[in-house]
């Protein structure tokens, strides 16, 4: 897919530059760089590439715009998140579009993308005004106590690749429901969608008379030196990223320099647990979607398939014959079920991965070879008689790649799952209410499917624990990461 096979009035509209203070325009340096489609390798937009000195004029407006929009009042800020949701979704085909062009996911994905992006808006919109406070008397009778929430201030998002609309909006809307700005640095791969979106917010407030700057975007192919004199700025003061724990890890020592409030929603390796009691047609239902949405690049991702012996052979020929019967092609392509993978050097790692596993002694199900191009494409592949210490099962794979690891007991599975240092999400497949209960309580993760194969939802709380991050996005939860508590005894 190219540029061209977009909406020509798309086309047309679609910034490319930087947002700083309500504006459109070049880097100070005027480079750019390309973005290109995953299903073709070939460029599709070039897009302005930030410099540290824009960064800066970024939160320069952030900050200058952050005590008017704190002053707007919970219901306009409300309404401007309902309007952007509303045009979200009424321009859903061309948003979808875009996101194939430039992330390579099957417009089916796609689409169902915008809508999961569109809701975040729609339930930050609904939480903008409940920012709940307390009043009490104190236990001693002597006094009272006054709790409410104000904005923490101007926020840093930076956003991966994976999800371009939702990782946006999962992170825009509630920073501006608490009344924050922001400043986002988009992933180079992918940023053409928080573009697009950074637009329809910037043009909604301008129509509403609402304050420039509340939206600044700083796409740039130079994460570590656009972001790093922000961290040095006391005027930040929130940084929330989506990405690897490695990247997470610095930005924490960076965000100590200032105390700066942190959310962190880092790298992943969930357990999908098969109980020898399970619903085997179920279960491969479940584990279609959660390994190979987004062609299996998805921080809840499963990574490591964990299947009781009793069950292991069903299961194995049951899932490898639906893996083997998924339509790997451009996400353009009617049909498509699995696209291509990011770019070359994602292909080669999984390529790295499954050949790593066969050479120790993994069988190959289905699969198991990169396709030829053009684009970056594997085929979806289920791997049996995987060690549990083989890479394929301790490293993310973000990819196609199915390994399956058989357990004796439930002690066992519990055990394997446990036995990461991550604990973002986890999958488990059980007709047996103590068991399912048993995973509920005993599997470290921040989030736990149980008989489901997808967990994502803008009205619950997503995170993790361990070295999966920090803090929580959606829910309530999500507003109050944008929040600081503040306490008045009279």
């Amino acid at each position: 897919m190219t540029a061209t096979t977009l909406s020509p009035t798309l086309v047309a509209h679609l910034p490319t530059g930087l947002l700083i203070d309500g504006h459109w325009g070049p880097a100070s340096g005027r480079a750019t760089f390309e973005v290109t489609d995953p299903a073709t390798a070939e460029p599709i937009f070039d897009v302005s590439d930030a410099t540290p000195a824009d960064a800066v004029r970024a939160l320069d407006a952030a900050h200058a715009a952050a005590p008017a929009w704190r002053a707007v009042p919970p219901r306009e800020r409300s309404e401007l998140l309902r309007a952007v949701f509303v045009r979200l979704i009424s321009r859903a085909d061309d948003i979808a579009a875009l996101i194939t062009a430039e992330a390579g996911k099957p417009l089916a994905e796609a689409r169902a993308e915008v809508v999961y992006g569109a809701e975040f808006l729609r339930w930050f919109a609904e939480q903008a005004v409940r920012a709940d406070g307390l009043v009490r008397t104190a236990p001693s009778g002597g006094n009272k106590q006054y709790v409410s929430r104000r904005p923490v201030g101007p926020s840093l998002l930076i956003t991966p690749w994976n999800f371009p609309i939702a990782m946006a909006t999962r992170k825009i809307a509630p920073a501006l429901a608490a009344g924050c700005t922001v400043v986002v640095k988009p992933s180079e791969l992918t940023p053409m969608t928080t573009l697009l979106v950074a637009e329809i917010i910037r043009s909604e407030a301008a129509g509403r008379g609402l304050p420039t700057g509340i939206v600044n975007v700083v796409p740039s192919t130079q994460a570590g030196p656009v972001t790093e004199p922000l961290f040095d700025d006391p005027r930040l003061r929130k940084v929330s990223f989506t990405g690897s724990t490695r990247v997470g890890q610095i930005l924490l020592t960076q965000a100590s320099k200032n105390v700066l409030r942190s959310s962190m929603e880092l790298g992943g390796n969930a357990p999908f647990i098969v109980f020898e009691d399970a619903d085997l047609d179920a279960a491969v239902q479940g584990a279609l979607v959660a390994k190979l949405r987004n062609s299996g690049q998805s921080c809840v991702a499963a990574n490591r398939f964990l299947v009781h012996d009793a069950v292991a052979r069903p299961f194995a020929e049951k899932f490898s014959a639906a893996v083997g019967a998924m339509v790997t092609a451009p996400g353009t392509q009617p049909g498509a079920q699995v696209g291509p993978l990011i770019n070359e050097a994602a292909v080669e790692k999984v390529t790295d991965l499954v050949d790593d596993a066969a050479a120790h002694g993994a069988q190959v199900l289905t699969g198991g070879s990169r396709l030829d191009g053009p684009g970056h494409f594997f085929e979806p592949t289920v791997l049996t008689g995987v060690s549990a210490d083989a890479r394929v099962v301790t490293e993310e794979i973000f990819g196609p790649v199915a390994p399956i690891v058989a357990f004796g007991s439930d002690d066992e599975a519990i055990e394997l799952a446990n036995g990461t240092p991550f604990g973002l999400a986890s999958y488990a497949y059980t007709t047996s209410l103590a068991r399912a209960q048993r995973a509920m309580d005993e599997i470290e993760a921040g989030m736990i499917g149980i008989n489901r194969g997808l967990v994502s939802d803008a009205s619950a709380p997503f995170g993790g624990v361990k070295a999966s991050g920090l803090g929580r996005e959606g829910a309530e939860a999500g507003m109050e990461e944008y929040q600081e508590t503040v306490y008045v005894a009279m």
